[in-house]
């Protein structure tokens, strides 16, 4: 593959640039980037205010058909915005919207594309995720909540967790069992609609204090059928519509550089025993490593892009850089805070804390990357299974 830009991909780099640097300015103080936009107010305000500017530029959708609200582009362009994003830390991709757009670009009927993808493209909704359960989450398929048809409704019961941001959503998808007789990746089917009678979140506090995730309870929950994406018990290949894309989000990649850039610097700036901390040997080649690293996860992403713009199925290649993403931004925190030592445990609030607490929070923040949007044992799996075809059993 050549990796070289076009000039007209070129450009938009450097106009995502300039606009994400003057974004980044308007940042709250001590703001460190990653999923924070949601655990505070003033993290939460920022965001919806990025958001959208982004919107109104029509960026949320690059590779979305014009009469949807999108610019036409292919799926590198959108990468390209991803990743000067995220590099800049600037909040500016709703949660969960590709998940729903996905689904309904590619299984939608059009009255359903011309209602839901225009509201999408300005923000005008935020998503909560209905799929993971107490018993059903790297297994998703085995998921037990029920949707029942009720005249022109589907009515839903059951509980979902780790339903992340469902505090600051006004709408939702769900994945629910619509043929119990039906082999289990068969009889799901998959709903959106506006949050309303009959769903309840409560919250789930990390151990770090934050809040970002929800335990979510559905109690005779009602959805009109015409929300029902796709065809009824083909819910499954709706929601992996969106699921690969998100597998091979670059965010991570060039999220994960950016932090690596920062704890370059401290290095250069910070004694130990006398000695400057970049000038020794096993640091310094620790931090090579993690740059060679990065560097190849970048790439990574644009693989699957360019994968992706050739019309490509790339389960296998975006479950691999997702995979290899989430398990080094996991090593990078865990590098950090031996470098840093018990400077890089000291949390944000405190003035003794280097780089405003960044990587003692990327730590706790760190397993979860390896289990959100598919475990690094499913992602193994479907690498074996599909990518090498190994056998099952």
């Amino acid at each position: 593959m050549d990796f070289r830009f076009t000039p007209e991909q070129e450009a938009l780099r450097v106009e995502f640039a300039e606009f994400c640097k003057e974004e980044a300015e308007r940042a709250p103080t001590g703001w460190i980037g990653g999923l924070a936009a949601e655990e505070t107010d003033e993290g939460w305000a920022y965001h919806q205010s990025v958001v959208k500017r982004v919107a109104a530029k029509g960026w949320l959708c690059l590779p979305w058909p014009k009469e949807y609200g999108g610019k036409g582009h292919g799926p590198i362009e959108q990468l390209i915005f991803n990743e000067v994003m995220a590099y800049y830390r600037v909040p500016a991709i709703p949660f969960h919207f590709m998940t729903v757009a996905a689904g309904i670009m590619v299984y939608g009927t059009e009255e359903q594309k011309k209602e839901w993808l225009p509201k999408i493209a300005r923000a005008e909704i935020n998503w909560a995720e209905g799929l993971s359960e107490p018993n059903a989450g790297s297994d998703l398929a085995s998921l037990t909540t029920t949707a029942v048809a009720d005249g022109a409704h589907y009515v839903i019961n059951g509980q979902k967790v780790w339903t992340s941001g469902a505090h600051r959503a006004d709408h939702i998808f769900i994945l629910a069992r619509t043929d119990p007789n039906e082999p289990r990746h068969k009889g799901l089917t998959f709903f959106i609609n506006k949050i309303g009678p009959g769903i309840e979140f409560r919250p789930l506090i990390f151990m770090n204090g934050s809040h970002f995730y929800n335990e979510t309870f559905i109690d005779d929950f009602r959805v009109p059928k015409e929300n029902v994406v796709g065809k009824v018990n083909q819910g499954w290949y709706v929601m992996m519509a969106g699921r690969n894309f998100a597998r091979a989000n670059i965010a991570f990649a060039a999220g994960g550089k950016r932090d690596l850039e920062d704890l370059i610097l401290y290095c250069k700036e910070t004694r130990e025993g006398g000695e400057i901390l970049a000038k020794k040997a096993l640091v310094r080649h620790r931090l090579v490593e993690l740059a060679i690293d990065f560097e190849a996860a970048q790439r990574f992403a644009y693989y699957v892009g360019w994968l992706q713009s050739k019309g490509k199925d790339v389960a296998v290649e975006a479950a691999a850089c997702g995979y290899y993403a989430s398990e080094l931004n996991l090593r990078l925190a865990n590098t950090a805070i031996e470098i840093m030592g018990l400077y890089g445990t000291v949390t944000r609030e405190s003035r003794w804390a280097p780089l405003c607490g960044k990587f003692q929070d990327l730590c706790q923040w760190g397993s979860g990357f390896t289990i959100a949007g598919g475990t690094t044992e499913i992602r193994k799996n479907i690498i074996a299974w599909q990518g090498l075809k190994l056998p099952r059993n």
